[in-house]
Formats: structure tokens, sequence, C-alpha cells
């Protein structure tokens, strides 16, 4: 069994996330499945430790319930304990990236390598197919990040290098792609597969 992939992108405070809610929420309702939120975030300062609070709060408060999983890395690992066929909302995959360069204190010349660049992104998209493999639906929210200076050969360049090849694989895998832009979604690829709620 392989699940649906919904890719949802957009600016900064663009509300993609919760579109994203809503629309994993109508989803989940609609099918009568289980419904998760996978939690990629870590609590890094004051404002970040906010945002995750009203955001749990949001989900608390929805008429739907949700079962959230926090995993900062190695996602495939989460696989076994979604319900099969659950809607699960991964949010989000700019915060992933960012977990899986810097776990046990890997040092920035060590993305300059280019093989170590694939094998992250191999090793990201087996955490995606792992859980696409177990789950109904796989909602994946993840920001837009322009970099325009080619030639910039730092960090941040590196990171929307492997950011934008994420979104050309995730897109290209995906039944579905929104990119949110004010709080509005614009469907880029597929059908809407349901009414929002």
């Amino acid at each position: 069994m392989e699940g649906k992939l919904i890719f949802i992108s957009g600016g900064a405070r663009s509300g993609k996330s919760s579109f994203a809610e809503r629309h994993a929420i109508s989803l989940a309702k609609l099918e009568k499945k289980a419904l998760y939120y996978l939690a990629t975030s870590k609590v890094t300062d004051g404002e970040m430790h906010e945002r995750m609070k009203r955001h749990q709060h949001d989900r608390d408060g929805s008429d739907y319930p949700w079962r959230t999983i926090e995993s900062s890395t190695n996602l495939w690992k989460v696989a076994n304990k979604l319900q099969p066929n659950s809607i699960v909302l991964l949010d989000c995959l700019t915060v992933w990236l960012t977990n899986e360069m810097f776990r046990d204190g890997l040092m920035d010349d060590v993305w300059m390598d280019e093989i170590k660049q694939k094998e992250l992104i191999d090793k990201m998209m087996k955490s995606v197919a792992a859980i696409l493999g177990h789950v109904d639906t796989l909602l994946i929210v993840s920001n837009e990040v322009l970099n325009e200076n080619v030639y910039d050969r730092s960090l941040v360049q590196c990171y929307s290098k492997l950011l934008g090849e994420l979104h050309q694989k995730l897109v290209e895998q995906a039944d579905t792609a929104y990119l949110v832009e004010a709080g509005i979604p614009l469907l880029m690829k597929g059908e809407q597969l349901c009414v929002e709620s």
C-alpha cells in the first residue's frame, strides 16, 4: 500500500500550516481516519515555544482528535507508531532538514560534499516512503526559501539547494501540491481531494 502525498508550501507566516491542519482534519473526517501531527520542531527559544503552544492549542480546540508525535530526525522510525490508513500532517520539512543537517554536532563543511548532500536527500526521501507505506495520506508542509546568489558557496546556499531538491522530488511524487500565499491556497498540481471544514 502506498498512501497519497499532499505537499503544501508557502512563505513565512503565509497561512500554510493553518491550511494544512484544516485540510488534514477534513480528510480525516471524510474518511473517518485517525489523525496525526508529526512535529519536527524543537524548542529553541521563547518565540518557538509560543508558536508551538499556539499550534497545539489550535489542534486541541479542533472538533476532531489529533495524536501528536514529536520526532526531529530519522522520521522513518515513526512509521510503525502510526495507525495504518491514518492521515498524517508532517510540519515541517524545513525544520526537519535543519535538524538532520546539524544532528550529532555535524560541522558545516560536511555539507559542501555533494555525496553527503545526496545521502541526506536519499535518507529523507526513504523516511517519506516509509511513512507513505503505512498511512492513507501524508501532508507535508514546507517553507519557500529563496537564495538567488548562485556564487554563494555558504551553508545558506547549500541549505537552499538541498531544500529545493527535496521540494522537486516531493512535488514530482505528490498527488496534490499547493502553494499558500497570504492565506490563500493555490492548487499547483493534482485535484482538490476534499472540501475544507
